[in-house]
């Protein structure tokens, strides 16, 4: 588990610049709902790494329209 929360790191800290520059409003909106549920915890000076490494935690329970906005971005 442990290894598989640090692989999910490494390659969210080399990908995330790619989908924080390139998510649309609509992108943006299909999971606002899920971060505010999963993600609250993160400020927003956190950056964009950290609310993505966490909607990647929480992937199962996320709504389909952000499962479908990280799988159009290779998450």
């Amino acid at each position: 588990m442990i290894s598989r929360l640090l692989l999910s790191a490494v390659f969210f800290t080399i990908s995330c610049l790619a989908l924080a520059e390139s998510g649309t409003p609509r992108e943006q909106d299909a999971c606002r709902p899920d971060v505010r549920r999963f993600c609250h915890m993160i400020k927003e000076q956190d950056g964009d790494e950290a609310f993505l490494g966490c909607l990647e935690l929480h992937r199962d329970n996320l709504s389909q329209a952000c499962r479908s906005v990280l799988q159009d971005h290779g998450k």
